[in-house]
């Protein structure tokens, strides 16, 4: 199974995984039962599954991950936040998930506690991201954080993390994927794009992040590029503004805002437009692609379409 997917990763042909954010609730079977329904599981490389986003209270995203990944029999990308955990629970999670064969990790900080939907919600934060890209290279040596062996040793573990898409200057964006890259990070998955040329200047800024890493799993690293696809005005303002991190540029914007105007229904069919143009030109330029979509799995499988 991960030999396939890592294939695919490094090969020309598509490389398409789908987030799924688990429910606010016990079970995650409606969802299973959604992407089944419309086989978007068969046009895919693998899941993503989302760790308590926005710090709103979700199904916790590794058991999810875990479930997604049996069911599908493909393998799903478990998002761990560093905000909920020390590096004591985030040892002993990637321990636990080691023994259920869930090896695909996205390490992220995490959105501020302070956008939590729970009463006085307080941050962990022991570090950012790069605590966990480390306790995952111990663990790969067959160690836990305080060097102490591990018995028995975990199965590799496959390390991704997350890069911001467009800053003013892009040079801090290459600053941190070098780093990032450094401390082991197999993959990296940008925040969405909504530009080619954005979607180009990034691919280049990786390339020479590789070669000026010291770690040698750089030389095999990959850049994935984010895709939320926007088929509502008030989604639009809503992620460009309110979301971290992503910036949706202003001609989108003003284009959905008019469709809007003309009703929903000439709102979805431009916005599907313009994110169907979007994802084509993406997947001839660099054909690794992660859709983000708020469990939208129709509006996944329609851009996918025959690719």
């Amino acid at each position: 199974m991960f030999d396939n997917f890592y294939k695919k990763l490094h090969s020309n042909k598509p490389f398409i995984t789908v987030e799924i954010t688990p429910p606010h609730g016990a079970s995650i079977d409606a969802i299973i039962e959604k992407i089944e329904s419309i086989k978007l599981h068969e046009k895919v490389a693998g899941f993503s599954v989302t760790d308590n986003p926005l710090a709103q209270l979700k199904m916790s995203g590794v058991l999810s991950a875990i479930k997604v990944q049996q069911y599908f029999h493909k393998p799903a990308i478990a998002t761990m936040s560093m905000r909920d955990k020390n590096k004591l629970s985030l040892q002993s999670t990637l321990l636990g998930a080691n023994d259920f064969n869930l090896r695909c990790i996205l390490a992220l900080t995490g959105d501020p506690a302070k956008f939590s939907d729970q009463p006085e919600v307080k941050g962990v934060l022991e570090r950012d991201s790069t605590l966990l890209l480390s306790i995952i290279y111990h663990l790969n040596n067959g160690v836990d954080y305080s060097n102490k062996e591990l018995n028995p040793k975990p199965k590799p573990i496959y390390p991704f993390a997350v890069s911001n898409s467009y800053a003013k200057d892009m040079r801090h964006i290459k600053k941190k994927m070098l780093k990032k890259l450094n401390y082991g990070a197999r993959g990296i998955i940008t925040q969405p794009v909504y530009d080619l040329e954005n979607a180009k200047e990034l691919l280049e800024i990786f390339e020479e992040a590789k070669t000026q890493s010291v770690r040698e799993t750089a030389k095999d690293a990959e850049l994935i590029l984010g895709q939320f696809p926007v088929v509502r005005a008030r989604t639009a303002n809503f992620i460009s503004d309110k979301v971290p991190g992503i910036t949706v540029p202003k001609e989108i914007i003003d284009e959905m805002n008019l469709a809007a105007m003309d009703g929903a229904d000439k709102e979805q069919e431009i916005g599907f437009n313009i994110s169907k143009t979007l994802f084509d030109g993406i997947m001839k330029l660099h054909p690794k692609v992660h859709l983000m979509t708020h469990n939208r799995f129709d509006l996944c499988a329609d851009l996918i379409g025959d690719n």
